[in-house]
């Protein structure tokens, strides 16, 4: 992949993309080719046909998809198969049919078994049973990874899946409704802050960047103090402000940077092919019938519970107020942790740690006010 190859980035808005696109022209790549959802809507076969007829892109990085917390997950269950399905397959196909060269499909690690062994390691994808919860999606991003090793063995392509742990970091999505776990806690809490602090000016600007349901910075008081409380920001009745958070706080999560992410998958397409990943995962395996993943796990190996990753926040944002945890709504999985030993095994290993991340992140958050 040279500095001026043609690169497409598919979904260079979102979190992933946006981490993507910037570490790509901070590298020196200088020709990118980027199309928001207005400018090309990836479900449309057509659609996305003409446009790599007319582009012919080299390369291509799928980071497009349609994405969200476990109450969005567990609500929009055909929203989350049938849009992120259809992303996926017009991109690879199309990318085939015009002759891409190289291919980098970013999944989830939400495709392994909910009672797999810990960490997870990419040969348990398929092995028991997946979470509930956000089922419609891990199945498509199965299908995503499992396309990209089809299309190699049939057609001998060098498309590469890989799997990241949960991300957080610049250009994360902040809405309530559909919000991955530590954007919402950093949210929820400066709004708590705000809150207690009696400083509606500050939640007025945070509703007028970010809306919930409709409600903003232009609505009224007993509306915007309504949609507080139903997100989990309220007055308690010992009249104290409190945050509350789905589940018991027990569960046990990995946390990558975005920067980090894209370093590492920048890190893959310069230097990895997929005979390189099949040729790690076999190394030291006997058995004939094995059949290697031709995809890598991205993350960190190091965990935290809900709970602590709420009070690491909650003092982050000066918060004072009480934290609930609501346990009458589900956890999801308990423990979710990656095995990045084929990873480490092929270069490279993450620099940001989650303190230092989640500094940024709300130092970031904080300018937009």
């Amino acid at each position: 992949m040279n500095k001026d190859s043609k690169i497409y980035v598919a979904g260079h808005t979102g979190l992933v993309g946006s981490a993507l696109t910037l570490t790509l022209r901070e590298k020196g790549y200088n020709n990118l080719i980027l199309r928001t959802i207005e400018e090309l809507d990836l479900t449309g076969q057509n659609a996305v046909d003409a446009f790599f007829a007319e582009q012919k892109p080299e390369y291509v990085l799928i980071a497009a998809a349609k994405v969200g917390g476990i109450v969005a997950n567990n609500t929009l269950r055909a929203d989350f198969i049938y849009v992120n399905l259809m992303i996926q397959n017009n991109i690879i196909y199309a990318a085939w049919k015009y002759g891409v060269k190289k291919i980098l499909f970013l999944g989830s690690t939400c495709i392994y078994p909910r009672n797999a062994p810990q960490p997870l390691k990419e040969d348990y994808l398929l092995t028991s049973q997946l979470e509930y919860t956000n089922e419609p999606y891990a199945i498509a991003k199965i299908a995503g990874l499992k396309m990209c090793e089809s299309f190699n063995l049939q057609y001998g392509t060098n498309y590469i899946a890989v799997m990241p742990t949960n991300l957080y970091g610049h250009g994360d999505n902040y809405n309530l409704e559909a919000s991955h776990v530590l954007p919402a806690l950093l949210r929820k809490f400066h709004l708590g802050k705000c809150l207690e602090d009696g400083n509606f000016e500050a939640i007025r600007k945070d509703l007028n960047r970010y809306p919930v349901e409709k409600i903003n910075g232009s609505s009224d008081q007993e509306s915007i103090i309504r949609i507080l409380s139903k997100y989990g920001v309220r007055q308690n009745d010992r009249g104290k402000v409190e945050v509350g958070i789905w589940g018991t706080g027990t569960p046990l999560r990995e946390f990558m940077n975005s920067k980090d992410m894209a370093e590492a998958c920048i890190f893959i397409m310069e230097n990895i092919d997929v005979k390189d990943i099949t040729a790690i995962h076999t190394d030291g395996v006997s058995d004939p019938e094995y059949h290697p993943p031709h995809f890598l796990n991205i993350g960190t190996g190091e965990e935290i519970s809900i709970r602590d990753l709420a009070y690491k926040i909650k003092a982050l944002t000066g918060f004072s107020g009480e934290v609930a945890f609501d346990s009458s709504k589900p956890d999801g999985t308990m423990r979710k942790a990656t095995d990045t030993t084929a990873l480490k095994g092929l270069g490279y290993k993450h620099r940001i740690s989650l303190d230092q991340g989640i500094r940024k992140t709300y130092e970031e958050y904080l300018k937009y006010r």
